[in-house]
Formats: structure tokens, sequence, C-alpha cells
């Protein structure tokens, strides 16, 4: 019935009644507030992103307590600043024999283990070198695509030595010194087979000009198998004038070309203090070099057969010098 106060609903308690807001403007500004941007999934503790990314960092954190265990650190590509980088088990073992001044070592994740790579941890780890536990992709791209095996390590740039100090080392051992300097040989692979029949064969270091000559890279450590460690590398101007410097110191310079004036086997300054100048496969001795050497001697070979590269040119050449001082001592 209208009118009927007593209808439910109808009647305020009392005291209920709020009554008229004092200044009201400004009283649901909070409610107009904005709240940020929305955070992330992962951020999110009550999403499924979330706990996927608990559980990652929690893989994560297991798999560097093991590697820390070992004292393999896994990491990622790093650029090297200049520093070169010897890829190969024997080449980075070599190095680490001989004491070579790295950085790092890199290892590829699940690695094949052999006598090499133990002798590569005990000796890393006994020189306190940081050892890096990478993907082989990362290897792939460190060594520029260079055959690493899973090893590689990285080293300061090759520090170059003075003639002088090829002559020092000759003196040391009290033998005459051989030495053998390269005349436009531009592959380093040629270098490194060069190091490696020095180091066999006990020449007291290798010379290379400045300029359209390979120097000491990764590649010519790989190919001389560790010899780079152990055979010193001179790096001079003009090859002419620092052979008619060492004429002068009392070497012989003798030269190999395919019209020689000798076979390399009846070789008379074998015995001597001698430096074994040798050119490219293309050209060869370049004139001026040639001329400064005091006799040119050649390899007798197949007709069929042009020519042999710098790095089999000079083992030869210093196998048959090895065997004339044997003889003659």
């Amino acid at each position: 019935m209208a009118g009927n106060s007593k209808r439910p609903g109808a009647v305020r308690k009392d005291g209920s009644k709020k009554g008229a807001r004092v200044g009201t403007g400004g009283h649901s500004r909070k409610s107009l507030e904005g709240r940020g941007p929305t955070p992330k999934a992962e951020d999110r503790t009550y999403h499924a992103a979330h706990k996927r990314k608990v559980e990652a960092e929690k893989r994560k954190t297991s798999q560097a307590g093991k590697g820390a265990a070992k004292g393999v650190v896994r990491g990622t590509r790093r650029a090297t600043g200049g520093a070169e980088v010897v890829a190969g088990r024997n080449a980075v073992l070599e190095a680490l024999r001989t004491d070579v001044p790295m950085t790092a070592v890199h290892l590829a994740s699940r690695i094949d283990h052999d006598d090499r790579t133990r002798e590569i941890l005990e000796l890393a780890s006994v020189r306190g070198l940081q050892l890096l536990e990478v993907s082989r992709t990362e290897l792939d791209h460190l060594t520029e695509g260079s055959v690493h095996q899973g090893v590689a390590a990285q080293v300061p740039p090759y520090a170059y030595r003075d003639v002088e100090d090829l002559l020092d080392a000759a003196a040391e051992a009290g033998v005459p010194p051989l030495l053998v300097a390269l005349d436009g040989v531009t592959d380093p692979r040629n270098l490194g087979a060069v190091l490696r029949s020095a180091g066999a064969f006990g020449a007291h270091g290798v010379i290379v000009p400045s300029r359209r000559s390979a120097g000491v890279t990764a590649s010519a450590w790989k190919t001389s198998a560790g010899a780079a460690a152990r055979v010193p590398v001179a790096k001079v101007t003009n090859l002419s004038r620092t052979l008619a410097d060492l004429k002068k110191s009392g070497l012989f310079a003798v030269g190999l070309d395919a019209g020689g004036d000798a076979e390399v086997h009846t070789l008379a300054f074998a015995t001597d203090p001698v430096v074994i100048v040798v050119g490219s496969e293309g050209k060869g001795l370049s004139r001026l070099v040639r001329e400064s050497c005091d006799a040119v001697a050649s390899i007798p070979i197949s007709s069929d057969v042009e020519s042999l590269n710098a790095g089999v040119a000079a083992g030869i050449t210093l196998y048959e010098v090895a065997q004339a001082r044997r003889s003659a001592g």
C-alpha cells in the first residue's frame, strides 16, 4: 500500500544516514590513478611463465655448480681483442707445455676426452687459467671455422724476436747457427710447416719480412703442431739487407731454387753457420734476395712435378743439413 512506512526496506534505520559530503571534489582521485604498465608474464608469480623462469634459473645454477666443481665455467664467445686463437688439441697442449702466455682455454661441451684433453685440463688448472665450456658452434666462430677438435685457446699477439736473439740462441747452445729465411711466403700454413721442420731438425729460428709475408697466426700455430712455441720467429723490414748483415756476422746464405748450382745433399755450407733462404712456390726467390745468397741449391724432383711448396722444401733441406752435421760431429 502506498505510504505504508512499515514496508520492508522503506524506512532507513536511525543513524545510518551519512549525510552530505563537504568538498567532495577529489575524493575519487585515487580510484582514477593508473597502476603503471602491466608486468611481464614471467614476473607475475601466479603465471605459468614465472614458474618456467624459476625452473630455468635453477637448472642454470645447477649446471654452473657442476662446471665449477671441475674447474670449468660455462661461457659464451667473447671478442678476442686482437689475441690469437690456437685451435686443435696438439697445438693447445704444446703451447701449454711450453708456457705460452694464455688468457683462456675454451672446451666444447660434452667433449670426448682423451689423454691430450686431460693433460690440457691439468696444465691449465696448474697455471690458473680460465676454462670456459662453450658450444661447438661458438668454438667454430672463435676459430673462424678451422678444425679445433673441441679445444681452443686465446693467446696474446705473437711476440716476434730480433735476429740477434736467434744468433744468441745458437751461441748459448754452442753450435753453428742454423736459420731459415722466407722470401715471399704468404701462406701461414707454409710458415707453420717450416716452423715444424725447424723444430724437428734443430734450427735456431725463422726470419720473415714484415711485408708480403705470412705471420704467426692461428693457422700457422695449428700447422706447426705447437712448434711455434719453441722456434722463435724474427720479423725484419728488408730481407736482402738482413742477409747482408748475417753474412757480415759470419753466416753463409744458401737459397733454394730449381735452377741451383748444386743439390742440397751436396751442400758445401751445411756444417758452417748458415741461413737457408726459401722462396714462394710460384715465384721462387726474388732477384735481390737471390743475388744476396752465397750459393743457390736445388732439390732433385720428378719432371712431373713443377715445384715443391716452401714447407716441404725447407723440411728436406733442413734434414740434409742435420744429417751432414751429425756425420761431421
